[in-house]
């Protein structure tokens, strides 16, 4: 064997992988799934290099280290479940931490088999699932949440003890973790009836994106989209608004992978026109962004308008910096007092197109970012979960601390939920430290107000 045919160390080269197998019958094999799990969890514990990325790994190595052997052969295989339990697929091991991922010959991807054993078990049980799941439905649930929101944000706020005690007993929801509110004014109807003028001296000029509303932003959080169509109206992109159905990620991460696949297509289908048009796609969470970018490629490769909307996706803090690289910037950013606590999601730090959101903060003039980069530890509605709220809390609370110990009057994240986590557990556990409570913000909207605009 030659030099540059062995086996060499992971982490050399870029990591690749491997399409989901998710249509034949063998992907849902229970037993091979527990098997490679072996594998994995053996080279896992060999390994350790991920002990403080997530709940997960320090799981697998208290059961290991407890066991009669001190080895994984002394941990039933029973007890597997409790690691794929609590992992939230952010995918970070897979991109920043495991030596062991393709090209590497042992080709780990922890996560992708974590979600293998997850839809195993959904087609086990016939595809019935959990109450829990119906927080799944974020299309349905924000079509009804809009049209009663009054009365579904006095129901699920945190204050009102009676009927966050009900959900908390019916559908597994903690009473004391913070929902998203909802707007009876969703973010696509606000475009469609007040778009913004384009600056024609925008240096952008001539750039144009569709924005991909995403549930969340067009339901819960409409600012975080008048903020980015305000900021690349201003630079001279001529916007559009799409929102054809949510991404899938709330589905993928109960195993749903058909699920997920649909909504792919029904997606792509939508944007290819657009794409063909000359439209960059901008994801405005990052959790879509990852879905668009690395996830349905991998579910439907042989799909042509999901592989052309992949490469066209943008995350909206990266296309901003790609005008300020390229073009430059519309004149108009100020200082912004109180400096800015910036949080890197794992969603968006798994895009591997580096810091976009600190950078693009960080070309406001005269203004103090701090970089936060340490999970939240939400992870869709595992940070809402009554049975999963509490390791969302351990796992986010550093991250917390430093939020409170930066002393910043805005906190911000790629992820809008874990905004929201992070400043829920200042405010419950590091409030002395913090002093002021930290205001609550997507990075675009900083940079809106950094421009006036909010």
């Amino acid at each position: 064997m030659t030099t540059s045919e062995r086996p060499r160390e992971g982490s050399l080269e870029a990591p690749t992988r491997h399409a989901l197998d998710w249509r034949s019958e063998a992907f849902y094999d229970l037993d091979a799934i527990e098997k490679e799990m072996e594998r994995v969890f053996d080279i896992c514990h060999g390994c350790r290099r991920c002990f403080n990325l997530c709940e997960s790994f320090p799981r697998l190595f208290d059961m290991v280290d407890e066991s009669s052997t001190g080895e994984l052969d002394g941990v039933p295989k029973e007890r597997y479940g409790e690691v794929v339990e609590a992992c939230t697929l952010c995918d970070m091991c897979f991109m920043t931490k495991c030596p062991y991922v393709p090209p590497h010959e042992w080709a780990l991807d922890f996560p992708h088999l974590m979600l293998r054993f997850r839809a195993a078990e959904l087609k086990k049980n016939n595809g019935k699932q959990p109450l829990s799941a119906q927080l799944a439905e974020t299309d349905r649930n924000g079509a009804v949440g809009r049209l009663v929101a009054p009365l579904a944000n006095f129901a699920s706020a945190r204050a009102n003890t009676l009927t966050r005690g009900l959900m908390e007993a019916a559908v597994g929801v903690a009473r004391d973790a913070e929902l998203p509110k909802y707007h009876a004014n969703t973010f696509s109807h606000r475009a469609a009836l007040e778009p913004p003028r384009v600056n024609e001296a925008g240096p952008a000029r001539g750039r144009k994106a569709v924005l991909y509303a995403t549930c969340f932003v067009d339901y819960n959080k409409p600012s975080t989209g008048a903020a980015a169509q305000a900021v690349l109206a201003h630079q001279g992109v001529e916007t559009e608004v799409v929102y054809p159905a949510c991404c899938g990620m709330p589905q993928l991460e109960h195993g749903d992978i058909a699920e997920v696949a649909n909504r792919a297509v029904k997606v792509a289908d939508a944007m290819a026109p657009w794409i063909d048009a000359g439209y960059a796609v901008i994801a405005l969470t990052a959790s879509c962004g990852l879905m668009m970018k690395f996830e349905w490629p991998l579910i439907l490769p042989e799909n042509e308008n999901v592989r052309k909307l992949a490469a066209a996706t943008r995350d909206i803090c990266e296309y901003v910096v790609d005008i300020a690289k390229k073009e430059g910037l519309a004149p108009g950013l100020s200082p912004l007092a109180g400096g800015v606590s910036a949080h890197m999601a794992c969603h968006a730090r798994a895009q591997n197109m580096g810091q976009k959101s600190a950078e693009m903060l960080k070309l406001i003039p005269d203004t103090k970012v701090d970089v936060i980069e340490r999970c939240s530890g939400h992870g869709g509605t595992f940070g809402v979960m009554k049975e999963t709220r509490p390791l969302a809390v351990k796992v986010g609370r550093p991250a917390a601390k430093q939020v409170a110990q930066k002393h910043n009057q805005i906190v911000c994240s790629d992820c809008p939920l874990a905004c929201k986590h992070l400043n829920q557990i200042v405010a419950d556990e590091f409030a002395d430290v913090a002093g002021a409570q930290p205001n609550e913000a997507h990075p675009i909207e900083v940079f809106a107000r950094a421009y006036g605009f909010v």
